[in-house]
């Protein structure tokens, strides 16, 4: 139930968020600031809204549970996204940044299809429409964590709960636009950051440390070895690894790369991002482990594993301490969710409105992105109403959807000199139709679906400009 002292923590906590909006509303004056921040972000910044957005409620609530209810397996998961995290802040963000800027475009479907020469529209189409489609999916479950928790620690019904997280974050995006989501992650990363060091700790001495938790893991059957737990398998663990494949195709943590005042302050942020990703990767399995001694019955945290952080919470700290703990779980759940509705909103106006409407003023384009925010958030409401739905299963379906359609693309049109624009769409045609089938089909149970469309779209962009679109072209291979 919730206490008056919690309230005010979160009540406070919401007014801060509205009042960022409202303050960088102000600041927003072309539709370059209210997309990607007039390329104009710091270092300190772009690291911690990018982990920040990255991460969402999966962080404190989707890994932890799936550790709580299967052991060290997750592990693999750990070593893909922290793998994938410094090869696309190596590789992608540096080329990212300068090619956006010379082709001067703020959205992944209009890089691509300026930087390929595709004069017909094709490519950023149907990219704007994977953008879209996916990120409803990602929002929703975002919606989901926020309605969890609110109804875990306020008592409150779960729909009521959802309305009153997207109501919040629609408020201060549709405001303040790419600088109020950054400046709000920025604070939101630093919350999560403090959140992920204190609980586990804490956990670990209550729950009786090492030997108290062997104990409350072999009387569940679960295994706390990297090898040894539940179904764990080859497939199983090249799955977990490919999560850091998604990061390549990723528009809401790519569009922080485009946003960086320049590449000095993106080296300096990748350095920051990499101690973020490592030590909250880690904290997040150690929240799961250390529960297994803390909640040795499921029932004690509702029946629902995804909970196990914010039971944990309740049951360790003071209100007042545990609210502002609680505060950073709605952290991990807004800083993502703000950045897919903004990303979303830029697609509709850059890439639809934009595209239909040539001679479209700054206001114009301003104006559809804040009224895209509210369509994308309506319809990631509507899906996020069913409570049993399970955060990490959609975040996987999302992720997977990203890295498999534009993840071989990014890379292909960065590196690849005189790509035909032909060859890209066919390999994201290719990888979508894939990932769909696969998913559908029933084999995402034994190989995760991003592994397939990754490797197919890559394959057909290669095949197809080699003997078919790129036939009379050089494809000489750039670092430019």
């Amino acid at each position: 139930m919730m206490t008056m002292e919690t309230m005010i923590t979160f009540v406070v906590y919401l007014i801060f968020l509205i009042g960022v909006g409202i303050y960088f509303y102000k600041k927003t004056e072309s539709a370059e600031d209210y997309l990607i921040g007039g390329r104009g972000m710091g270092s300190w910044v772009t690291a911690l809204s990018a982990q920040a957005s990255d991460m969402s409620g999966w962080l404190l609530m989707g890994l932890p549970g799936a550790v709580y209810s299967s052991g060290m397996s997750q592990i693999w998961v750990v070593v893909g996204l922290a793998v994938g995290t410094y090869l696309n802040w190596r590789y992608i963000a540096p080329k990212l940044r300068v090619q956006t800027e010379e082709t001067q475009t703020m959205t992944l479907p209009n890089f691509l299809s300026e930087k390929l020469g595709d004069k017909t529209g094709t490519i950023r189409i149907f990219s704007a429409v994977i953008v879209l489609f996916f990120f409803t999916v990602y929002s929703a479950s975002g919606l989901v964590a926020s309605g969890k928790l609110f109804e875990s620690i306020l008592g409150i019904d779960y729909k009521v709960a959802v309305l009153i997280g997207v109501g919040t974050i629609v408020f201060y995006t549709f405001m303040g636009g790419y600088l109020a989501c950054c400046w709000t992650d920025f604070f939101q990363g630093s919350l999560m950051f403090l959140a992920i060091l204190v609980v586990p700790g804490l956990a670990y001495v209550k729950g009786g440390g090492m030997a108290e938790i062997h104990m409350a893991a072999q009387a569940k059957e679960i295994s706390l070895s990297i090898f040894k737990s539940g179904n764990i398998g080859t497939l199983a663990i090249i799955s977990s690894l490919a999560w850091g494949l998604g990061y390549f195709g990723q528009p809401h943590i790519l569009s922080r790369f485009m946003s960086v005042k320049g590449l000095k302050e993106l080296a300096q942020a990748r350095k920051i991002a990499m101690v973020w990703v490592i030590i909250s990767l880690m904290g997040a399995m150690a929240i799961g482990i250390t529960g297994i001694a803390v909640f040795k019955d499921i029932a004690e945290i509702g029946g629902d594993s995804e909970r196990v952080f914010i039971y944990m919470i309740t049951k360790l700290f003071n209100p007042w301490v545990g609210g502002i703990l609680l505060a950073a779980i709605l952290s991990a759940i807004m800083s993502t969710i703000d950045s897919q509705l903004l990303v979303s909103s830029s697609t509709l106006s850059e890439d639809f409105y934009k595209f239909i409407k040539k001679n479209a003023t700054e206001k114009e384009i301003m104006w559809t992105g804040r009224f895209g925010i509210i369509i994308i958030s309506a319809i990631a409401t509507i899906m996020a109403m069913n409570p049993s739905t399970k955060i990490l299963a959609m975040v996987s379906y999302a992720w997977g959807g990203f890295g498999g359609v534009f993840g071989p693309a990014i890379i292909a049109t960065l590196y690849i000199k005189s790509l035909n624009w032909k060859s890209v769409f066919s390999g994201m045609l290719a990888g979508t139709i894939i990932l769909i089938l696969w998913k559908t089909i029933g084999y995402g149970a034994y190989l995760y679906e991003i592994v397939p469309a990754f490797a197919i779209n890559g394959v057909i962009i290669l095949v197809t400009e080699k003997y078919f679109f790129g036939a009379k072209k050089s494809s000489k291979v750039t670092c430019n």
